[in-house]
């Protein structure tokens, strides 16, 4: 508890003219409506001023897709996990005294990791999720994009004319990150749908559809369970179900994504890409047309960069 002179409970004890021990105070912060707790995190730093009008614009252009009856899918990267007996949050259902073992500590450096790249389908309502085993690249996120495509999308949505992602406004799937457009460039030739592009405005991450529909339910399934292996991973994510049928599929992805590709000037110029009057930056529409000659060779695919 804080009881310092400046903070709440000090300055308020010191108007009452408390001057006891730290028992003594512990409980006259009680008495005066005080309680140990935790951080809440609830704060997501200033606002963009055009915040609501984005949801709007998001809302809207998913509504618009989904009644032309165009898949809509919300995409984000869940945090990395460690691969091994460590522990993990949450408590699970075991024999009294009898809980899991793991280590006692863990040991982030040289240990595997597991990165989960999360796809929610709004109109089917399900999810979806691609385990990398190297980096969080734009590469692996689009190539995420591009299995979901391929085992579910492509057979759901036969008669699709595009492909709506929402997004956040930075990691893998940033809107400055230039080889997330290159990437998509490359997956719209393959599928051959305009793919329309809609970010998050910063700082408001949680309200992607991905992350309550999809990681929320990934997290209360595995918690208190330590991820010993890939395989646990997979599976765990795609035991991951719900009471009104919500149902996960998942992969496990074991190509290599190496960082640091650059990306010229002159290759983005060759980008088919439409920018939307209103936030073009975060509204754009990447067309299927044949992948540029400038960005054939570019390995791009593969790695990222800003």
């Amino acid at each position: 508890m804080d009881d310092e002179v400046g903070s709440p409970v000090g300055e308020r004890l010191d108007r009452q003219r408390f001057h006891g021990g730290q028992d003594d105070r512990d409980q006259a912060a009680q008495k005066a409506g005080y309680r140990l707790q935790s951080t809440f995190k609830t704060k997501e730093g200033a606002s963009h001023p055009d915040r609501d009008a984005q949801f709007r614009h998001i809302n809207d252009t998913a509504a618009e897709s989904l009644a032309a009856g165009d898949p809509v899918i919300s995409v984000d990267t869940k945090k990395k996990e460690l691969v091994g007996e460590y522990a993990n949050n949450g408590r699970e259902w075991a024999p009294a005294g009898q809980p899991v073992k793991v280590n006692g500590h863990d040991f982030p450096t040289g240990v595997p990791k597991a990165i989960p790249y999360g796809i929610y389908d709004l109109g089917a309502d399900d999810g979806f999720v691609s385990v990398g085993v190297d980096h969080d690249t734009a590469g692996f996120a689009v190539n995420a994009i591009r299995t979901w495509w391929e085992h579910v999308g492509r057979e759901r949505y036969p008669k699709a004319s595009r492909l709506m992602l929402t997004a956040d406004a930075g990691g893998s799937n940033g809107y400055r990150l230039r080889g997330w457009k290159v990437e998509l460039v490359k997956l719209a030739a393959e599928i051959g749908l305009d793919i329309w592009v809609c970010h998050f405005p910063p700082g408001t991450s949680k309200w992607n559809k991905v992350e309550d529909r999809l990681f929320s339910f990934i997290s209360i399934n595995w918690r208190g369970r330590p991820l010993t292996d890939y395989q646990v991973i997979v599976e765990t994510i795609g035991a991951t179900t719900t009471k009104t049928g919500f149902r996960v599929e998942a992969i496990l992805d074991t190509n290599t994504y190496p960082t640091g590709e650059k990306i010229t000037n002159a290759q983005m110029k060759t980008v088919p890409i439409t920018h939307n009057d209103f936030h073009g930056e975060w509204n754009y529409t990447i067309h299927s047309r044949p992948i540029p000659e400038a960005l054939q060779n570019n390995e791009a695919r593969h790695g990222t960069t800003k």
